[in-house]
């Protein structure tokens, strides 16, 4: 896992919404700009044109880290992203997210260790 990880503060029941990812708006083409200029980006595409860059003004929920088998999931909602519980979470347990399609084009090895794990980002 890459990142430092989240976890909860207390128990989350299932379906409950967790937060908004923190972060600023910016166009795809500043984007991928980024995404060729640094190597560690916490980008989350909102449409053709805009993507939620989350490593500028974030919040702690950027250090979701990527499951193959989540216990939240992403929302994406016109202008932010919601994060919710897929089923019951305890307190303490970190919270991960399945990222979907990334710019990695699935050539980054997964290292989440879940018994589904698809292997690759």
């Amino acid at each position: 896992m890459a990142g430092k990880g989240a976890f909860a503060t207390g128990r989350i029941p299932a379906r409950r919404k967790i937060g908004d990812l923190g972060g600023v708006i910016i166009t795809m083409r500043e984007a991928r700009k980024l995404i060729r200029d640094i190597k560690v980006i916490n980008l989350v595409e909102l449409d053709d044109d805009l993507a939620l860059n989350a490593s500028a003004n974030p919040n702690d929920l950027k250090y979701i880290n990527h499951s193959c088998d989540p216990n939240t999931y992403l929302r994406v909602m016109k202008n932010r992203v919601e994060f919710y519980a897929l089923r019951n979470i305890k307190k303490g347990e970190e919270l991960t997210a399945d990222y979907g399609e990334t710019h990695h084009d699935g050539k980054l090895p997964c290292r989440c260790g879940a018994n589904n794990c698809k292997g690759f980002l």
